[in-house]
Parts: C-alpha cells; sequence; structure tokens
C-alpha cells in the first residue's frame, strides 16, 4: 500500500496562520520551523484559537533575521529571532518551560492587533519540553509549543468522508495539520504504525482528539461550521474521551533528512 503527500504545512507562531511549503527539512522539534513562537497571556498561558479565533489572521513570514508578522489594519512587524530578550516561564496546558520574551515592541504590536494585553515569545536555548512517553515509549522526543506532538497528519480521503456529512463541506485547513496525505482509505490511518518517505519515517503514535478550533474559518479568523457534531456521531472514542480526527506523528531521519510534496509514502506497518 502507498500513499503520497498531499501537502505540507508549518505554523510558525502557534494559533497563527499556517505556511504552506512545496518541501520542508526536519527540524528537532518535527517540521523546521513550525511553532517556534507563541502568544501568551502577561502570566504566560498561552493563547489559541479556541478562545482567540482572530489569532488566525496573524500572518507570519519566516526570514534570516526572525519573523515578519502581519494582520489586518495594522503595519508589519519585523522581530530578531536572534536577539536576547529575558526568560518568561511560560505553560502549554500542564507544560510548563522556559521562553525568550520579543519584547515590549512586539507585546504592543500584538496587543494592539487582538485588543487585550499579551505578550510574544519565542523557543531559546532554555526551553525544554517532551512529547508523553505514555505514547512514544522510551523515545526522548522533544517538542516545541505544538500541543502535545511534533506533527499532526491528516488524510484527504478521511475529510472526505466527514465532509459527505456536513451541511458543507470544510477545508482541510481547519484541522491545522502539519502533513496532509492521500491514497489511503479512509481513516485508514487510525490503524497505520508508520509510513517512510525516502529516509525520512513518520511513527503514527496517538490519535488526535479535537477541540473547537476546527470551527474556526482560517482565513477569516471568525467561527464558522462546526465540523465537531458530525465527528462526534461516528468518531467518538471513550478511551480519549474526545472526537478523532488525524494522527500526532514523530519523524526521525539523518541529518538533512526532507519531506516533499508529491513524494510517496510507503506503508511500513
Amino acid at each position: 500500500m502507498t500513499a503520497r503527500i498531499a501537502a505540507l504545512a508549518i505554523y510558525p507562531v502557534k494559533a497563527g496562520r499556517r505556511v504552506e511549503l512545496p518541501a520542508s527539512a526536519l527540524g528537532p522539534t518535527g517540521l523546521d520551523g513550525d511553532r517556534e513562537w507563541m502568544v501568551t497571556r502577561p502570566d504566560g498561558k498561552f493563547l489559541s484559537q479556541r478562545t482567540h479565533p482572530a489569532l488566525a489572521r496573524l500572518a507570519p513570514e519566516r526570514v534570516p533575521s526572525g519573523i515578519v508578522l502581519r494582520f489586518p489594519g495594522l503595519e508589519p512587524l519585523r522581530v530578531d529571532g536572534a536577539a536576547a530578550g529575558a526568560t518568561r516561564e511560560v505553560s502549554v496546558w500542564d507544560d510548563h518551560m522556559s521562553a525568550v520574551d520579543a519584547g515590549d515592541a512586539a507585546a504592543a504590536w500584538l496587543t494592539g492587533a487582538l485588543g487585550e494585553p499579551v505578550r510574544l515569545v519565542r523557543v531559546g536555548a532554555a526551553t525544554r519540553r517532551h512529547a508523553e512517553r505514555e505514547w512514544v515509549g522510551e523515545r526522548d522526543v522533544p517538542v516545541s509549543f505544538s500541543d502535545g506532538f511534533p506533527i499532526l497528519v491528516c488524510s484527504t480521503s478521511s475529510l472526505e468522508v466527514l465532509n459527505a456529512r456536513l451541511p458543507e463541506p470544510v477545508p482541510m485547513n481547519r484541522f491545522r495539520p502539519n502533513i496532509v496525505i492521500e491514497g489511503l482509505e479512509p481513516f485508514a490511518e487510525d490503524r497505520i504504525r508508520s509510513l517512510r518517505s525516502g529516509n525520512v519515517e513518520l511513527a503514527l503514535v496517538k490519535p488526535c482528539t479535537r477541540c473547537t478550533v476546527p470551527a474556526v474559518d482560517q482565513d477569516r479568523g471568525e467561527r464558522s461550521t462546526d465540523p465537531g457534531p458530525a465527528l462526534k456521531a461516528f468518531r467518538f472514542d471513550k478511551q480519549l474521551r474526545g472526537v478523532l480526527f488525524g494522527m500526532n506523528a514523530v519523524a526521525s531521519g539523518p541529518p538533512g533528512a526532507r519531506l516533499e510534496v508529491g513524494a510517496a509514502l510507503e506503508v511500513l506497518a
């Protein structure tokens, strides 16, 4: 059985707009550049589209010196990714870690965009966080500011089945995957342990339980058609206590390993 990589995307700012890529190198925490930055409350707690759907309108661009942020109605902001900054304790769910504050100018710009006091932080040398051992076993799997795992994989055929149950279809970007695959039977990803593309292996380690973010229109930053009730009707998992769509994954490969759109994926198990 074979599949194909249909799309690749990273989210340089957690909860911000996606950046689609024709290819991506693997970094230590998943696809290179994914979720290296994060918007937080002043107390360090992360913000997401669950409570702040307007974050979908925050458009990041990675540049050699750091990142450029764009938001409707504001002048673009360039943030230096190498500048020294104060170390802050931040949290993603129950995980607490150190991060580097991006400074008052970035905080003021984002406060203007979102209408409440916020800070911008980035992953720093002291940032330490790992995926749950329950799902990755003895592997040491570092993660950045993602919800819990380095990579999210979703399948086009699974989305087609879901969309057939909705009053109007939703695009794949609602589910914010890093890797979109095609060529598998619907929800075959539930039963696959690993995929290989060239010298990269993707271990599918945990089903992804979905929250309310897929109800957010990723272009307008507003709530729209909610696929949650339809998913719950046929994809509710009692053990995980949630509705499932997509698989959390861990990638492994040699230095310089890359994934490319259009590349074949071999099903290993």
